[in-house]
C-alpha cells in the first residue's frame, strides 16, 4: 500500500483566541497556513480568522453538525491523506468539549496535539488594563459558569466559589445573569467592579466597565444572551500596596540587595 504523504501527521485542536486575527499564536497561524481541510467552530469564531488558510483549503462549519458527524469528518479526511486541524475559539482547555472528540480520533490510532490559545477574560481585563491578582486583595482566578442546560458538580456551586471574593470569570452564562447578580451579591459588595465583554475583540464586540449591583439590568438593557464574558473583582480599579516583586528592598535569586 503506498505510504500517504501530508505535511502534519497529527490533527490538531487549535485555540483560534476570542476573535483578533492578530491574537492568535505564531504556532496557530502556522497550521492554518499549511492545512488542507479546516473544520471550524463558525458560530463562535469570525471567518477573517480563515483570511490564512491557503488556497484551495477546506473550510468546513461545525455549528449545524454533532459529535459523530465532526469526527467522522475529521477520520475521513485524515485518512485520505489530509492535513486537518480543529479550531476552537478561545482556549480549548475551556468549555472547549475537545475530550470527546479526541477519545474519538484516538480509537482510529490518530495522534493528537492541543495548540493553546488566548481566552477572552484575559483580553477583557487587557481592555481595561486590570491586574485580577493584587497583593493582599486576591491572588486567585476561578473561571467558571453558571448551572444551566450544562450541570454543575455541587461542589462547584456558584455560591461555593463567590464565597472566595477573588476575581471571578464567569463564561456561558448571560442567560443567568439575574440568578447569578442575586447569588454573588451575597458575598461581593454592590460596588464591586464588573468588566462584561460581548464577542470580545470581534470587529463588533465590545467591552464595559460596570457595578455589580447593575449587572443584571445593563445585561437585559444589551440584550446578552450569548458570546459574553463577566469579570467579576474587587481587584479592579482597587488601589493596591507595591508588590514584591519590584521592591527594591526585596531579595530574591536574580537580585542581590547590598
Amino acid at each position: 500500500m503506498e505510504k500517504i504523504e501530508r505535511m502534519d501527521n497529527k490533527i490538531s485542536f487549535i485555540g483560534a483566541g476570542p476573535g483578533d486575527p492578530e491574537l492568535l499564536t505564531l504556532k496557530a497561524l502556522k497550521k492554518i497556513k499549511i492545512a488542507d481541510v479546516i473544520i471550524w467552530t463558525d458560530s463562535l469564531i469570525p471567518e477573517k480568522i480563515l483570511d490564512f488558510a491557503k488556497e484551495g483549503s477546506e473550510k468546513i462549519k461545525t455549528s449545524s453538525l454533532n459529535l459523530e458527524q465532526i469526527t467522522s469528518i475529521m477520520i475521513k479526511k485524515f485518512q485520505a491523506g489530509k492535513t486537518v486541524i480543529r479550531l476552537h475559539d478561545g482556549d480549548p482547555c475551556l468549555f472547549g468539549a475537545i475530550k470527546e472528540q479526541i477519545e474519538i480520533l484516538k480509537k482510529e490510532k490518530i495522534e493528537i496535539e492541543v495548540i493553546p490559545g488566548v481566552s477572552a477574560f484575559q483580553v477583557a481585563a487587557a481592555y481595561h488594563e486590570a491586574e485580577l491578582t493584587i497583593p493582599d486583595v486576591t491572588q486567585t482566578i476561578i473561571l467558571t459558569r453558571a448551572g444551566g442546560r450544562t450541570g454543575m458538580p455541587k461542589k462547584e456551586s456558584l455560591k461555593d466559589l463567590a464565597k472566595h471574593n477573588s476575581s471571578l470569570c464567569l463564561y456561558l452564562s448571560a442567560r443567568h445573569v439575574k440568578r447569578s447578580q442575586e447569588t454573588l451579591l451575597e458575598f461581593y459588595p454592590p460596588e464591586t467592579k464588573v468588566i462584561v465583554g460581548f464577542r470580545v475583540s470581534w470587529d463588533d464586540g465590545w467591552t464595559s466597565l460596570i457595578e455589580l449591583k447593575d449587572m443584571a439590568n445593563f445585561s437585559i438593557e444589551k440584550k446578552l444572551i450569548r458570546t459574553t464574558i463577566y469579570i467579576i473583582s474587587p481587584a479592579i480599579n482597587t488601589s493596591q500596596n507595591r508588590s514584591n516583586l519590584y521592591n527594591p528592598s526585596y531579595k530574591h535569586l536574580f537580585r542581590n540587595n547590598k
